[in-house]
């Protein structure tokens, strides 16, 4: 095969696999163009849904990578999140410190959901996606029962509090957030962010001397490196200027934008110059990292366009949210580098591998639906605190649908997954929710005509995605027989054995 025709199948290949992404992109400018959105309102509407839904979207990548699937179980962490809400509420917690209260309830729930939930999928394997979906049901089944008539009618509570129904038994239709918990996340500051994490490590460390000290711990260069850096940047704090700077809790996008650049390109520069001038990598290509600081120097170009400029300056991101999904990011990337992560990815591949290997799978299995169901419950936390309110008996409904259709419009799999499709299908997923009805409204008159069509686009691409999947797992399956099946010795063949009779 010639390089040209090498070259082209290669694009056909991957033409098919990213065909869903393909096919929304393509509906997300078309509409984006037809609706005739203001630039501010798309990209304000976008950089807001992004911060409050891609961590539920990157809860769905451990399962997958442990060959469990796309997991429609997370609406049972929502379901503890939303549960551990309701007590904080009542009980009278508001703002940040209520917030860390509601975590520290929904994390036992959810890993303890997150447990069961793995010991059916363990009875089901091979099945895991209809059974997560079933168990979604069953379990909004029991929430609603705790919520209409234990809560009151079993459960001793305040028959007049606000969140209860008159008469005393059940919870009112929708939880309002507006007094407490509203914008708990979003309103911490960077200077609070930057304490907290001195604090940390500043106790991080103390332990670890203390380790030292015992001779149970050797303390190494970069736990010195870590304190130095964090309390330099601690120190710069009290500078007036780069206090008020600390001092907001919503960063232009400008800002932040020009932020990540440098330090990507920043980053390019360190390992370009770690690679090719201090350890002189023999084969080491330069063109990749100087080609990468090009190309941030080319977007940060664009942001001179007026246009442009004045939108990213008037559009603004809560900082504690957009920390916590790049935090989940290197939680997805680093988990692969540890003994579990291997584990997960062994399991994924092939479980009769896997056992073979000493790994238990069950257990392997156990612990991915326990990290997805936990930080499912956090995500929604993180989605509720910024909507402001929830309703009690259908919040938590189509967590599932709208987080793995985002997940698959980004190019990913039943099989396959990461961080960038993941971010690349929410911003896909929502453009098209916040453009598509007024594309509706612009091409037939009716605004809800768009809102419909995105629901169906959302249930679509699922529908496309695991009839996909299920074509190619039917025709991967008779290659792999075939291929497995051993060749017949020429002595037992019929050909042979007519010959010798």
């Amino acid at each position: 095969m010639s390089k040209s025709n090498a070259w082209i199948e290669k694009l056909k290949n991957w033409i098919f696999d990213n065909k869903v992404f393909l096919v929304f992109a393509i509906l997300c400018i078309g509409a984006t163009i037809v609706s005739k959105s203001p630039l501010f309102f798309v990209v304000d509407g976008v950089f807001t849904r992004i911060g409050r839904n891609t961590f539920t979207v990157l809860a769905l990548i451990i399962p997958v990578l442990a060959g469990m699937g796309l997991n429609f179980g997370i609406v049972i962490g929502a379901i503890a999140a939303q549960i551990a809400l309701f007590c904080t509420v009542y009980w009278g917690f508001t703002g940040f410190p209520g917030m860390l209260l509601t975590v520290a309830i929904t994390t036992p729930l959810a890993i303890l959901f997150g447990y069961l939930v793995g010991k059916v999928m363990n009875t089901m394997k091979g099945a895991e996606m209809i059974a997560g979906m079933i168990l979604g049901y069953f379990t909004d089944g029991l929430y609603q029962l705790l919520f209409l008539v234990l809560i009151g009618g079993v459960i001793p509570i305040n028959k007049t509090h606000p969140l209860i129904i008159p008469g005393g038994v059940g919870v009112r239709n929708t939880v309002d957030l507006s007094a407490n918990m509203k914008y708990s996340l979003d309103n911490v500051s960077m200077l609070d962010i930057l304490t907290f994490v001195a604090i940390a490590i500043g106790l991080i460390f103390l332990v670890k001397l203390l380790m030292a000290a015992l001779k149970k711990y050797h303390l190494k260069t970069s736990d010195f490196v870590t304190v130095g850096v964090v309390g330099a940047a601690y120190a710069i704090s009290y500078i007036p200027m780069v206090e008020a700077f600390l001092g907001v809790n919503r960063l232009k996008l400008l800002d932040g934008v020009s932020i990540i650049l440098l330090a990507v390109a920043l980053w390019q520069l360190y390992l370009l110059i770690k690679n090719v001038l201090i350890d002189r990598k023999k084969g080491y290509s330069w063109l990749k990292p100087m080609l990468n600081i090009a190309l941030c120097a080319a977007v940060y170009g664009l942001t001179f366009i007026p246009e442009l400029e004045q939108v990213m300056m008037m559009v603004k991101i809560p900082v504690l949210p957009y920390l916590l999904i790049a935090a989940l990011c290197l939680f997805n990337r680093k988990i692969l580098d540890t003994r579990i992560g291997q584990n997960m990815r062994t399991v994924g591949q092939s479980q009769t591998v896997a056992t073979a290997s000493g790994i238990d799978v069950d257990k392997t299995r156990i612990i991915a639906m326990i990290i997805s169901t936990v930080l499912a419950g956090w995500g929604q936390l993180i989605y509720l605190q910024n909507i402001g309110a929830f309703a009690t008996y259908g919040a938590h409904l189509q967590i599932g649908q709208f987080a793995i259709a985002a997940l698959l419009v980004g190019g990913a799999s039943v099989q396959k997954a990461n961080n960038k499709q993941a971010i690349i299908g929410v911003i896909l997923f929502h453009l098209l929710f916040i453009v598509a009805p007024q594309a509706g409204k612009m091409l037939f008159n009716n605004a809800q005509i768009g809102e419909y069509f995105r629901v169906f686009v959302s249930y679509g691409v699922i529908a496309l995605s695991l009839a996909m999947h299920a074509w190619k797992k039917a025709k991967k399956e008779p290659e792999e027989k075939h291929e497995e099946s051993p060749a017949l010795p020429a002595s037992t063949t019929p050909k042979a054995e007519s010959s010798t009779n």
